[in-house]
């Protein structure tokens, strides 16, 4: 499968792994890489540049393929804008293929020298948007790709609410960059879609959570397995208002006393010990489902099984090519 994104990063399919806090890991990042697929490092897992440097040295030493790494650019407790910065630079320094801006735009947010360092390092760079005006900035400032989500994402998806299947034609029509897709996206049939609306290959998040590779306790596997396209819910959009986001995740205990806050007017005091990062952290380790805010968006409807890494993105490449072949013989 030859896409602008796969000569883009030197990969054998048009899939990428996304950002996750704590799960996408250095294991993880190789496993997704191994099958020439994309493989994401969070950065954000880390709590300092000597750290970060080293995740990248192990996930080098599991894998020869390209990986991509994610930095999150929006204000952190844990992590201070000059960490920010420091893992920027250690990206460029290391030369990774790519990094994956989610957030703030690396120009505002880190600096209008970030992107020029990362060109002059030969390490491409990729913002994820949700509108239309945010994929024109980027393509304006000089990003290399654009990851369009729609609101059916986990995580911080925008807060014009617009749905993947409008929103990656428009900015495939506004912007003239490889293009992935995301917010729904979950085997085959999803990468053939998106490919049909114009995209250059797609970026999933929920449904890596869902593979042996993805080291979580068993429960969330089967929660995963059993959660059905109408169980998540938004919050959050107060909070982020600055940012125009929302957050997405599972509905559970965690989310409805998070609901409850916010309709009773609840500030970031009350609700910063319900989404603190450290919560989920401990719920990926023991499987207390209802304990923290797990950002897995509607594709849990989609999800059926828990394969190996190597399994799914196989599985995704035939079901593209066979969704695609029959969608032609239909003409």
């Amino acid at each position: 499968m030859k896409t602008r994104i796969t000569e883009l990063f030197g990969i054998d399919y048009p899939i990428q792994c996304g950002g996750m806090l704590w799960l996408a890991t250095p294991e993880l990042a190789a496993a997704v890489s191994n099958t020439g697929a994309m493989g994401n490092l969070t950065s954000g897992n880390y709590n300092s540049a000597d750290e970060f440097a080293a995740a990248i040295d192990r996930t080098r030493e599991l894998t020869e393929k390209p990986f991509i790494v994610n930095i999150t650019t929006m204000p952190s407790i844990r992590l201070p804008v000059e960490l920010l910065k420091d893992f920027f630079r250690v990206s460029c320094e290391k030369k990774v293929t790519a990094l994956e801006i989610a957030g703030a735009p690396v120009d505002t947010f880190l600096g209008p020298e970030f992107i020029p360092m990362a060109k002059e390092a030969g390490v491409k760079v990729l913002h994820k948007v949700g509108t239309v005006k945010h994929a024109l900035h980027a393509e304006k400032v000089g990003y290399d790709a654009i990851t369009v989500a729609g609101f059916e994402e986990g995580g911080f998806p925008h807060g014009d609410n617009v749905g993947t299947m409008v929103l990656l034609p428009r900015v495939v029509e506004a912007v003239n960059l490889p293009v992935l897709a995301a917010g729904g996206m979950v085997d085959g049939k999803s990468l053939a879609a998106v490919l049909a609306l114009g995209a250059d290959g797609m970026m999933m998040a929920t449904r890596f959570v869902a593979t042996t590779d993805c080291a979580v306790h068993p429960n969330i596997h089967e929660r995963l397995v059993q959660a059905q396209e109408n169980e998540t819910s938004l919050h959050l959009r107060g909070l982020l208002s600055a940012f125009g986001l929302q957050v997405r995740g599972l509905n559970n205990a965690i989310m409805r006393k998070i609901a409850e806050v916010e309709q009773a007017g609840g500030d970031l005091a009350e609700l910063f010990p319900l989404i603190s990062g450290q919560r989920a952290l401990e719920v990926w380790k023991d499987g207390r489902v209802d304990e923290a805010m797990l950002t897995f968006g509607q594709s849990v409807g989609r999800v059926y099984d828990v394969p190996s890494v190597s399994e799914l993105v196989a599985r995704i490449v035939r079901e593209a090519q066979t969704a695609l072949t029959g969608a032609l013989e239909k003409f």
